[in-house]
């Protein structure tokens, strides 16, 4: 779980990987054999018992730093990844970090052209607003028209949700699977992982090679405990429109 790739003197959410650290991590996954890719490519390679060397890079917010200098290292390794984008936001800034530096958001064409290029575009809400506790009538507009929008905009199917601050519950997560998508995406195990909320590791601008070992092996026990503990949602995928 990525957000901003960027150099950045503060960074109080530490949602920063400057450009040189976000480089060596990918190639830190190469020199070890896994390949980065979009949740939608990993999703379908684990459906054919084929992931096991692949890596799902996701990146929050659609900041316009994800253009600018995570896509041509992505590029260059042969790498896919995710981002998740707010938008109503776009073109604008992320004034929901009230304490965080002002970041540009990626405009609607570089979303346009973006998807046209073979990036997965999936829905971070439509104006990065945390669903859980919202009206029902509201979540459906979050999650529906979010998609909508995106579907208009990138001229095709767009069929992954991320939980704007990662914040999911079961309201939240039926919300998701009704209005269509195909998986959402969260940050923390729990009741719900599964389909509809899957959990991510964060990396962050300390992370070198054995950091991101550490983590690959905490995620792993983590996935392990939370299946013990599932509920229903989590464990079969939408069968009603």
């Amino acid at each position: 779980m990525y957000h901003s790739v960027a150099d950045e003197e503060e960074d109080p959410y530490l949602l920063t990987v400057s450009p040189e650290r976000f480089a060596a991590q990918m190639a830190w996954l190469s020199r070890t054999g896994r390949r980065g890719v979009s949740i939608r490519e990993l999703l379908r390679a684990t459906a054919a018992g084929r992931a096991g060397r692949l890596v799902g890079l996701t990146f929050d917010d659609g900041y316009a730093d994800f253009a600018r200098h995570a896509v041509p290292v992505l590029h260059a390794y042969g790498f896919t990844a995710t981002a998740y984008v707010v938008p109503d936001l776009l073109g604008t800034e992320n004034g929901w970090d009230v304490m965080g530096p002002r970041k540009q958001l990626l405009t609607v064409d570089q979303v346009s052209e973006l998807a046209a290029a073979g990036w997965e575009i999936g829905s971070h809400g439509l104006g990065h607003q945390a669903l859980p506790g919202l009206p029902a009538d509201v979540l459906a507009e979050q999650t529906r028209e979010s998609r909508r929008t995106l579907e208009d905009l990138v001229g095709g199917p767009v069929t992954g949700f991320c939980y704007p601050y990662g914040a999911v519950d079961l309201p939240a997560a039926l919300a998701v699977r009704d209005a269509g998508y195909d998986y959402a995406c969260a940050i923390q195990h729990g009741e719900l992982t599964g389909r509809f909320a899957l959990p991510r590791c964060y990396v962050g601008n300390r992370d070198g090679a054995l950091r991101l070992l550490a983590k690959q092996g905490r995620h792993r026990l983590r996935e392990a405990l939370a299946g013990l503990r599932r509920h229903p949602l989590a464990r079969r995928r939408r069968t009603t429109p």
